[in-house]
């Protein structure tokens, strides 16, 4: 993995698989909901679930900073441990934990490449379905590091003055608005399209068939010499609900090394239901 810019930040399943003793590493499965965790998983992770436990359901948020220090407390996880996320849907909704965890503060938080998928496909990886005991913490985050996060006047400033990379990482089916929504999933806003100006690079393009990310040749390819995504711009990167971008934002700012990335979790939710905001089919 060194051929990334931060190697540090992914590690491999091996990786896992050898140290799943040490108790200063700390495993989390982060999904949709814990459906999946309780089915089976690696052994001494624990399962957040990414509606309930890193949402705000009631005004469409973030975890609060002081829930996100409770979540980690009642986890048992330390400000000094090493953090380890991992989930379906090719880490979706890891990457979107990984986010949190840097908004909030943790020093070290890596990615399992693969995810969940790679783990079950592989013969010598175990899983158990017996919930972790952990031991309770008290944890302290840092204040919110905004710098990581866009927001809806941050994408519409971008959409007008072209002053800064804006990814959108839906599939071409949702960024054309032939779709509002991936196939079996709700849709959550009222009407298809894109926010003006933004380039369509579907997250699935960064990934392998095996889950993993492909290679820094191959996602410069992708991400620069192919959709224009230059480094001396800041970027952000938006999706339907934030988590999908999560991804991107992950490839982009850890893999490929830009300075300055940021996730709009408000996302296609937030824009398509705008009243009179302009769109592009």
């Amino acid at each position: 993995m060194n051929q990334y810019a931060h190697p540090e930040m992914l590690v491999t399943t091996d990786w896992v698989n050898e140290r799943l003793n040490d108790p200063k590493i700390k495993l989390v499965e982060i999904d949709v909901d814990t459906q999946a965790y309780e089915a089976g998983h690696i052994p001494g992770s624990v399962g957040f679930n990414w509606q309930t436990q890193l949402q705000d359901q009631i005004v469409r948020d973030i975890i609060s900073k002081e829930d996100f220090e409770e979540l980690l407390g009642k986890s048992g996880v330390e400000k000094d441990d090493t953090v380890i996320v991992y989930g379906d849907n090719n880490n979706w909704f890891a990457a979107y934990g990984l986010w949190i965890f840097k908004i909030y503060g943790h020093a070290d938080v890596r990615l399992m490449d693969g995810g969940r998928l790679k783990w079950l496909n592989e013969d010598d990886k175990e899983l158990v379905t017996t919930p972790t005991e952990v031991t309770p913490t008290t944890y302290r985050a840092d204040d919110a590091d905004e710098s990581l996060r866009a927001f809806l006047t941050d994408a519409m400033e971008v959409s007008k003055s072209a002053s800064e990379n804006l990814v959108d990482v839906r599939s071409p089916d949702e960024f054309t608005g032939k779709i509002l929504a991936p196939p079996g999933l709700p849709e959550t806003c009222q009407r298809g399209g894109h926010i003006p100006g933004a380039k369509n690079v579907p997250w699935v393009t960064a990934v392998a068939e095996d889950g993993t990310f492909k290679s820094a040749d191959e996602l410069r390819k992708i991400y620069m010499e192919d959709q224009g995504v230059t480094p001396d711009k800041p970027t952000i990167a938006y999706c339907r609900i934030g988590e999908r971008s999560s991804h991107t934002w992950f490839a982009l700012k850890y893999l490929l090394g830009l300075e300055n990335v940021r996730n709009y979790d408000g996302s296609w939710t937030e824009y398509g239901n705008l009243v009179n905001a302009p769109v592009e089919k």
